[in-house]
């Protein structure tokens, strides 16, 4: 029986989508080996967001040569954004690499895969690139690819992604993902609850709606928008075990008081928002084609706060952009300590080719200031985390227990039963007393002791100390 091994890099949509391949080639007969040596078929999932993400796999894939020329009967292919964004220069870096599929077209993986199995050679498969043809004619090459859930195939039975939109249309100067992803498509709003169902039948206790820009979800059949959706999974959470509905990621354009009503009124809907801000400097958000101001951004977290109390808001911030200013950097620091973000993901700008910024303008921030920026706002966001860590001392919190954490023996948690029994089933005593791990519904991480059986069910903790990242309960 073929063993394969997929590694994955990137945001939810290629955690997703690597779900979905693994799933497809067990049903298809293929068995996920324990290691990338062990593989007859190895798949890297790849994210261009950054060029230190596709420097990671080129790396990577340089280790795999010797691995190849030893067992040339090893497939080893290239999918995800990386794949649609350097196509054949992948060949070219890698010619020993056999399979490169673009994020519109990993439905066509096991025909591609057989293709190379049969002798019929190298195979590519790609969406049609965006500059030069209308929004319909490359829609319709970027295809939805969500088959049957397979509990199996998730890294964690209890909680799941759903796709409810795919592709973005922001064009924001910094970003590649409208060429890698496509023109945004949303599913329609009764097949996404199907789905839904069908992960509650499966044993799931949380799931996740996600999107490049999720607040913009639009059934164009139904007119049904992100509240509405919500209001609809809520109404599968009223009658089944689903406990939880978050939804990720929102664009403070799209984001309006129908929305915060919805997390405010629905019990299911936890209060968290993740809203990238990117910078707090107008002409920085200007060049990066935003479409807000800070004022504007400024206006929905306030409204966030005023409607939803409690809520915990998160958000990204590039530093070093073209042309970025030590005012304009300030200007940011000044948004994160206004706001007080629970959390922030700080990146250093990474020129990416075929992008507006690389085309027009110098990368011209050294690296050693975009260095000190990233490390400064950092150090003032982790103070701000620790302050906020800090509130939970004390009070009882409701989290689903996830698994054991980081620290603990972690083992596999697999089955089909939707209970405790899945750690028994893999193995290990589910009396055992590990270190386990959950969120609370403004997904702030908590770990604490307890036996294995508490995997998958909802529990209260009771804090009794934080660090910026982390609560330890009890």
């Amino acid at each position: 029986m073929p063993t394969f091994y997929i590694e994955t890099v990137g945001c939810q949509m290629n955690v997703l989508d690597s779900e979905l391949v693994v799933a497809t080639l067990l049903k298809d007969g293929w068995t996920q080996a324990e290691s990338l040596k062990k593989a007859d078929l190895i798949l890297f999932n790849t994210c261009s967001i950054r060029a230190h993400a596709e420097d990671k796999i080129y790396s990577a894939l340089g280790r795999l040569r010797l691995v190849k020329e030893a067992h040339p009967e090893k497939i080893i292919g290239v999918m995800g954004c990386m794949a649609q964004k350097d196509n054949s220069l992948i060949f070219r870096r890698a010619p020993f690499v056999e399979l490169v599929c673009g994020p519109g077209q990993i439905a066509r993986l096991p025909e591609l895969i057989q293709r190379i199995r049969d002798g019929k050679g190298p195979q590519m498969e790609l969406s049609l690139e965006r500059k030069g043809r209308s929004r319909h004619e490359v829609g319709s090459s970027f295809s939805f690819y969500d088959p049957m859930r397979v509990r199996t195939a998730r890294q964690n039975p209890y909680q799941a992604f759903v796709r409810v939109m795919f592709g973005c249309d922001q064009f924001c100067t910094y970003c590649i993902v409208p060429y890698v992803r496509g023109p945004e498509q949303s599913r329609p709003v009764d097949e996404i609850l199907a789905e839904v169902r069908q992960l509650v039948d499966q044993g799931c206790k949380e799931v996740t709606l996600i999107g490049q820009t999720v607040s913009k979800y639009h059934d164009l059949t139904t007119g049904t928008r992100l509240s509405g959706l919500l209001e609809q999974c809520e109404k599968i959470a009223e009658t089944t075990p689903l406990e939880r509905i978050r939804f990720v990621t929102s664009h403070p354009n799209s984001m309006t008081q129908d929305l915060f009503e919805a997390v405010r009124d629905l019990p299911h809907v936890m209060p968290y928002f993740h809203v990238p801000a990117q910078s707090g400097s107008n002409a920085q958000l200007k060049k990066m084609n935003r479409g807000y101001t800070v004022e504007k951004y400024r206006e929905v977290c306030q409204q966030i706060r005023e409607i939803v109390p409690g809520s915990a808001i998160t958000s990204d911030f590039i530093v070093g952009f073209c042309d970025e200013s030590e005012e304009d950097f300030q200007q940011t620091v000044d948004l994160v300590r206004e706001v007080r973000f629970k959390n922030s993901f700080i990146f250093k700008f990474s020129p990416r080719e075929g992008t507006k910024a690389y085309e027009l303008w110098e990368d011209n921030v050294p690296d050693e200031v975009k260095k000190r920026r990233n490390n400064e706002l950092l150090a003032v966001q982790n103070q701000i985390s620790g302050e906020d860590s800090q509130k939970f001392v004390g009070q009882e919190v409701e989290i689903l227990v996830e698994g054991t954490s980081k620290n603990a023996n972690k083992l596999p948690v697999l089955g089909d039963s939707g209970d405790s029994s899945d750690a028994a089933e893999a193995g290990a005593d589910p009396n055992e007393v590990v270190q386990l791990t959950g969120n609370t519904p403004s997904n702030h991480i908590v770990v604490f002791d307890g036996p294995r059986s508490l995997i998958g069910q909802m529990k209260k903790v009771k804090i009794v100390k934080a660090n910026p990242f982390t609560l330890f309960g009890e």
